[in-house]
C-alpha cells in the first residue's frame, strides 16, 4: 500500500492502474467469500501486488492476511481487466486494475478471522450465491459457478 499512497501523492485522485491477484478457493465444490466491510460485498481473498512479488506470492499472501488460511497449489483460473475492473472509491480515488485469479483446492482448513477488512467468511453452493456479490468480482465467481474456467475455455 505504500507504493499506492505514494503514486496517489504523485497523481492525486486520477485513475491508478494496479495488478491485484486472488485466489478461488474450492471446498466439496463450495467456493469461499468473504463479507467486505468496507462496500458490503462478497469477493474471493485477494489484493494488489506489491513490487517485487509474483502473482502467486500476492495471491497466497493476500489470502493468508485475509483469511489465516496457507494456499498450496494454484492453478491460474482467469485474466480480468477493463471497464469491469474499475472502481471510484468513496473518498474520489480512481483505479483500475488487472486482475489475476487463481483457484485452488490445496489450502489449511482453519479459517481465522482478523483484520479489519472483512467481517466474516463462509463456503457457498453454487446455487446459492450471494446476491450483493463484488461487482469488479462477479464475473469469474459467476463462471466458477456455470463451471467455466476462463483460462482453458475458448
Amino acid at each position: 500500500m505504500d507504493y499506492i499512497r505514494t503514486m496517489r501523492k504523485l497523481v492525486g485522485q486520477r485513475p491508478l492502474l494496479t495488478v491485484g491477484c486472488g485466489v478461488i478457493l474450492t471446498k466439496d465444490d463450495r467456493i469461499l467469500l468473504q463479507h467486505r466491510v468496507d462496500e458490503d460485498n462478497w469477493c474471493i481473498p485477494g489484493g494488489v501486488m506489491v513490487i517485487g512479488e509474483t502473482f502467486e506470492e500476492t495471491a497466497k499472501r493476500e489470502t493468508f492476511e485475509e483469511t489465516g488460511m496457507h494456499v498450496g497449489a494454484l492453478r491460474l483460473f482467469g485474466l480480468y481487466s477493463g471497464d469491469a475492473c474499475f472502481v471510484t472509491y468513496p473518498n474520489g480515488d480512481e483505479m483500475y486494475s488487472v486482475q489475476v485469479i487463481f483457484i485452488s483446492s490445496d489450502f489449511t482448513d482453519n479459517i481465522i478471522q482478523s483484520g479489519s477488512e472483512s467481517q466474516s467468511h463462509h463456503f457457498f453452493n453454487k446455487e446459492e450465491l450471494p446476491l450483493n456479490l463484488n461487482p469488479r468480482q462477479r464475473q469469474f465467481i459467476e463462471e466458477w459457478a456455470s463451471g467455466k474456467n476462463s483460462y482453458n475455455d475458448d
